[in-house]
């Protein structure tokens, strides 16, 4: 069994459920109005599969009203992805800002040696 956050990483993955995701910013929209853009290339079944992957990754919420199949992002599974990235953005950060110190004494350095045997930058 995989943890919450594989599945949501596994999910978007594919290029077709990161199309569908980027139709549902939009809004809500129903099951037929995300299949349009994939049915030349694409049979149903495997549309209503990429569907069934992200809804079992929590990226999607699918609901029933009569014959329609509304879905709708969910958010609090895009926030675990998130919280998750935002420990190694902290990460890249800090590393960028040590090199950047870093950079700066070595010019600092370099600047002063030049300036001690008399040459200009």
């Amino acid at each position: 069994m995989q943890d919450n956050l594989s599945q949501t990483f596994a999910a978007l993955a594919d290029p077709t459920r990161r199309a569908m995701l980027a139709q549902l910013l939009k809004g809500e929209a129903n099951v037929s109005d995300l299949a349009k853009p994939f049915l030349k290339n694409m049979s149903l079944p495997a549309i209503t599969k990429h569907l069934q992957v992200l809804e079992k990754a929590r990226l999607i919420t699918k609901t029933r009203e009569a014959q329609w199949r509304p879905c709708k992002l969910n958010g609090d599974a895009f926030k675990d992805v998130s919280d998750w990235v935002e420990h190694y953005r902290i990460f890249w950060e800090e590393s960028f800002d040590r090199l950047d110190a870093y950079l700066k004494t070595v010019t600092a350095k370099k600047n002063a040696k030049e300036k001690k045997n008399g040459r200009k930058k």
